[in-house]
């Protein structure tokens, strides 16, 4: 259980902070991401991403210095924490393409994402990737007990609400008053009373 909770451990630090990363980076910089074209876009993109994950690996001693141990109570309690991320992403994967997934969008000129997601579970969030995202990060804690992973929570989800706001101003300017509309009519990260159920119908 030690090795799982220190590999499960290794794995957020070094990949989490680095897709944080990314799209608070994409966001806030689209018109330039669409003049550089995609191919160099990636390419500045992922050499910065593996930056920060390799940062994070060597100094994974030190950030995983402070292990509180195996608590089976938390590993209890992050399963089905876990169950709720895994079953809300394949929900998402229904309506999400890859595209969209890696950013394609924000990155090009035209939008190849399509149109505005409304369907199945984004019509009842307007953010659910983001709220699995969460939730898989409260779950990867729990499970490994490493003080660096807990003070990554607060960090992380602050990380996810800024990259929220940014996308959704970007998400105006490209849609603009469809995406108000969907805005004010879908909640951001909960849905609303009575409609919890509905996910699971989608």
């Amino acid at each position: 259980m030690d090795t799982a909770r220190y590999v499960v451990a290794l794995i957020t630090i070094v990949t989490v902070p680095s897709a944080i990363l990314f799209w608070l980076v994409v966001h806030p910089n689209v018109r330039l991401w669409r003049r550089l074209g995609p191919s160099l876009s990636y390419t500045v993109l992922v050499v910065l991403m593996v930056g920060v994950a390799a940062g994070a690996y060597l100094l994974r001693e030190p950030i995983l210095s402070v292990d509180f141990g195996t608590n089976y109570l938390l590993v209890a309690l992050a399963m089905p924490i876990y169950g709720a991320a895994a079953w809300l992403s394949v929900r998402i994967r229904r309506h999400l393409t890859f595209r969209t997934f890696v950013g394609v969008p924000e990155l090009t000129a035209r939008s190849d994402g399509g149109g505005l997601l409304t369907e199945g579970v984004y019509a009842r969030v307007r953010h659910p990737r983001y709220v699995a995202v969460l939730l898989a990060l409260i779950s990867f804690a729990l499970f490994s007990n490493y003080l660096a992973l807990y003070l990554l929570l607060p960090i992380g989800a602050a990380g996810l609400v800024l990259i929220v706001r940014l996308e959704e101003r970007e998400l105006v300017e490209r849609f603009g008053d469809e995406y108000e509309t969907y805005r004010e009519r879908v909640p951001m990260f909960m849905p609303r009373r009575g409609r919890m159920t509905d996910l699971g119908a989608r």
